[in-house]
């Protein structure tokens, strides 16, 4: 039997094991999924929002101790647990109890005049069973919201978390158990990489992914094989800029809390900093002075916690030396605190440039690299020179300018004197572009992504013949022709002409 071993990473103690989900095990997941399918999908909506409700009560109720399990399991501090791994989430819940019905609802549209005596609508049917692979990073904001989106939606969900952070899966696990959903409806598949290629083989109706773009693109890969649509919400290499009209005090506070939460390890985090350079020297000293004021320490009486992941604290390391050796300074911070946690300190670099790894991969940890820009061209160009584009932040007094740049940075999300924040409001999509991933999920598009819009055409039936219809007539070209001119051309008086014609056509019976 394979097994997790689940391990605090701010204190490196072992808090237990859980059994890992073998081939048969998934699919008998799949299959008891796609029988509560046909069930939950008929459940009025309403009932299936007091579910929810439920839910998000729970965790309200819960929050303090799911603060500390969700820390324990991620190294991260209890405030950010709260702060933004479960607030985002119960507010999200909140907002999909209010909209969904909207969202959801058959919209009636317009039929053309071509097509008069038709009715149009469009129908938004759940779509089977979902698989959601979910991250380590935030792995209860991430993996509950899109879970729920898809239930929702009416679809049976198939969830595997993350390894890194299994004490979250089960945490997430005893949750829904807590609800009495229907057999079936929730399963959690506690996992690996295998696990996970399992999952995909099994063949679930869509796929929703958090994580990294290489993984992202061996699930899409394998998802193609099948035809299955996937939503890829993947990494960032996150620009944030900085002109010398800027509070520049906001804008300090914002990188620094923008780069080093979650002990950086935030795919839409703080990774690369321009600065305008008449106050690049400034906002450097304060970013400095700032970080070495940060405490580094336990989850439940410090700002930065530990890193999450052994392996990703090796890519932290690897691109400071990359930086060094390349003629980058670290100004504070730059190694870890210990050898047996994960605790990382606050690093500050400068004399950057884009040869560097820093500049160019995710570094997805405490790491904040500042360099400088001498006009507005050049930060657009700099801010845009990366494969990543999923969030931006633009710092001026002066809102035009700022929302002239801000339209010009290639990204899913851009925030204007502000910093990461947006993903905290339900109303808006969230998902980046280019290698950041595909598909938005939050906002009516958290729902919309988990059903197939159908169009419906209706006829009340009572006329056996159509113009487009066979037999074909002599005339039906003449007449189409005419109503091309009426309603469609530059000149539609020269379609009156064939009136007489067309309404003979239209109205010709067998």
């Amino acid at each position: 039997m394979s097994v997790l071993e689940m391990w605090n990473p701010a204190t490196a103690k072992k808090m237990g094991e859980l059994k890992e989900a073998k081939k048969e095990d998934v699919e008998q997941a799949m299959a008891e999924a796609r029988e509560a399918f046909t069930s939950w999908k008929e459940m009025p909506l309403a009932e299936r929002l007091r579910f929810i409700k439920r839910l998000r009560e729970e965790i309200v109720e819960q929050a303090p101790e799911l603060a500390k399990k969700i820390a324990q399991d991620t190294g991260k501090v209890e405030l950010e647990a709260l702060m933004s791994d479960i607030l985002p989430t119960v507010s999200t819940l909140k907002y999909y109890e209010k909209k969904a019905a909207s969202i959801l609802k058959t919209k009636q549209v317009p039929t053309p005049v071509t097509l008069i005596g038709r009715r149009s609508r469009v129908e938004y049917r759940p779509m089977g069973v979902v698989a959601v692979i979910s991250p380590w990073n935030y792995p209860f904001m991430l993996s509950v919201i899109p879970v729920v989106s898809a239930m929702i939606a009416g679809n049976a969900v198939l969830f595997k978390p993350s390894e890194i952070s299994p004490l979250t899966g089960q945490v997430i696990e005893e949750l829904f158990s807590s609800l009495s959903l229907p057999k079936g409806v929730f399963r959690v598949l506690h996992g690996g990489k295998e696990t996970g290629h399992h999952l995909v083989d099994a063949g679930p109706d869509k796929i929703f992914f958090t994580g990294s773009a290489a993984t992202g693109r061996k699930i899409m890969a394998a998802a193609a094989e099948k035809l299955i649509p996937v939503d890829l919400e993947l990494g960032g290499k996150d620009p944030m800029v900085v002109f010398a009209d800027a509070d520049l005090d906001r804008a300090v506070n914002g990188a620094l809390w923008g780069a080093f939460t979650n002990a950086g390890q935030t795919c839409m985090a703080v990774e690369r900093v321009y600065v305008e350079s008449s106050v690049y020297d400034s906002f450097v000293q304060k970013v400095k002075e700032k970080t070495d004021q940060l405490r580094v320490g336990q989850p439940d009486d410090a700002d930065i916690g530990s890193m999450t992941s052994p392996q990703q604290m090796e890519i932290v390391e690897s691109h400071l030396k990359d930086a060094t050796e390349k003629g980058a300074r670290i100004l504070c911070g730059g190694k870890r605190l210990n050898g047996e946690t994960l605790h990382f300190e606050p690093t500050v670099l400068v004399d950057v440039d884009h040869s560097m790894k820093i500049m160019r991969d995710e570094t997805f940890g405490p790491v904040l690299p500042i360099m400088p820009f001498s006009s507005e061209e050049e930060a657009v160009q700099l801010a845009n020179e990366t494969p990543y584009g999923l969030n931006a932040s633009v710092w001026s007094k002066d809102r035009e300018k700022a929302g002239r740049v801000a339209a010009r940075i290639n990204s899913g999300n851009v925030c204007v004197n502000d910093v990461m924040i947006g993903i905290a409001n339900p109303h808006l999509p969230y998902g980046g572009n280019k290698d950041s991933g595909i598909g938005r999920y939050h906002g009516p598009e958290g729902l919309l992504t988990f059903v197939h819009p159908t169009s419906v055409l209706t006829h009340p039936g009572k006329k056996r013949r159509e113009l487009n219809w066979f037999p074909y007539h002599p005339d039906q070209f003449k007449a189409l022709r005419s109503l091309l001119h009426l309603l469609y051309g530059r000149r539609p008086l020269q379609g009156l002409k064939g009136l007489p014609k067309l309404t003979k056509e239209f109205f010709r019976s067998e």
